[in-house]
């Protein structure tokens, strides 16, 4: 009986139209969206790259030449030096082909044409270079014994900081957009397990007038509906992460096995809510729908989908709320694995998510099987 109802609720449930619309079409517009919105960004603000430099030599320095070969010269090269005359120069650097101008001289100066953390790096290059040089120049006036240890000794990096990096994952900031968007795709879940609770009331559905006149026990129709959903719900959590992973190219870090096994997870903590939320009130089918759907952006909201800094400010303001925020729980599941080499606090999401799971469920059951009609 069980198996029969199970093959029958999944039926009932993949002929949902909410199902098609904001499980599957929607997280792939929307993940298209941000794709486009936020593609380049880190790598543009944030992300160390190699400086296009224009050099106009007029004074053929010979020990800059040096310096700048050595510089060019390394796995990660500061500057990417095109020599040329000035007017070529200005005309590069109008273009932005260039960062900026590096005129030689008796000292180093530089041209740029905007202000911005590029143009900060070459300034910096540029003073160092200029200081270096007058230390040089004094000494060998003042003692020129020792000019050749102290060049060595200005030449030598001091390594009194160790370079660690803190994370072999994706590092860029703007993947939490996407984490938040599979926390909504399993928040939208909640829509498969309300219609559980809605066909399983009399009041609410002549279906759930048919159920409760039907021999089956009723907690045997509502538990294979559950399984049923959850099946269905973890299908496009996983649907969402491998669109992600392998059509939009986002880097989820190295344990995508493990993001699937949180996807899946996340998915039957949607569900779940949705069956408390159907379960509990008179309101029609569609009203609760309303409900649940505004519910669930809400939530999405504060764990930062639509602003970043959104799920900062509640730690800030409520710090226990991310905890019980299933978004939030959802989202930092998928950062946690991402960010830290340590499971313990992915499993603390994961723990958490089972909790969520089991009390939207245990609710969900009661209110629905206490309901009694006085006729049907």
């Amino acid at each position: 009986m069980f198996l029969h109802n199970l093959k029958y609720e999944f039926l009932t449930a993949v002929r949902t139209k909410d199902l098609l619309i904001w499980m599957i079409l929607f997280p792939i517009i929307l993940g298209g969206f941000f794709k486009f919105a936020f593609d380049g960004i880190y790598e543009k603000t944030t992300q160390f790259s190699t400086l296009k430099t224009a050099v106009v030599d007029e004074a053929d320095d010979k020990n800059f030449r040096s310096v700048a070969e050595s510089l060019s010269a390394q796995e990660k090269p500061l500057l990417d030096i095109v020599y040329t005359d000035r007017d070529n120069a200005k005309k590069l650097l109008n273009d932005g082909d260039v960062k900026g101008i590096i005129y030689t001289g008796k000292e180093l100066s530089l041209s740029v044409a905007e202000n911005g953390i590029d143009q900060t790096t070459l300034k910096f290059f540029v003073d160092k270079y200029n200081l270096r040089s007058r230390v040089i120049s004094r000494a060998a006036q003042n003692d020129p014994e020792n000019v050749q240890k102290i060049v060595s000794a200005l030449s030598e990096d001091a390594e009194t900081v160790k370079e660690i990096p803190l994370t072999d994952g994706n590092t860029d900031n703007l993947i939490q957009y996407f984490y938040n968007l599979l926390a909504m795709v399993a928040m939208f879940g909640s829509t498969i397990g309300l219609h559980i609770s809605n066909v399983n009331q009399a009041n609410l559905s002549a279906l759930g007038a048919r159920k409760n006149c039907s021999p089956t026990p009723k907690s045997t129709g509502i538990f294979a509906a559950l399984i049923a959903s959850y099946i269905i719900e973890t299908l496009c959590m996983l649907l969402s992460v491998t669109y992600l992973r392998f059509v939009l190219r986002i880097d989820f870090g190295n344990e995508l096995l493990l993001v699937y096994l949180s996807a899946a997870l996340a998915g039957t903590v949607g569900v779940s809510m949705g069956f408390c939320l159907g379960s509990a009130g008179r309101l029609s089918e569609n009203a609760k729908n309303g409900i649940s759907i505004s519910f669930s952006l809400l939530l999405c909201f504060l764990s930062g989908l639509m602003v970043g800094s959104m799920k900062a400010v509640m730690a800030r303001e409520l710090p226990w709320f991310n905890k019980i925020n299933p978004a939030a729980v959802i989202s930092d599941s998928f950062y946690c694995l991402n960010m830290y080499s340590d499971h313990r606090r992915f499993i603390e999401k994961i723990v958490t998510m089972f909790i969520l799971t089991a009390v939207f469920s245990l609710l969900g059951f009661i209110m629905t099987r206490r309901k009694k009609y006085a006729s049907l």
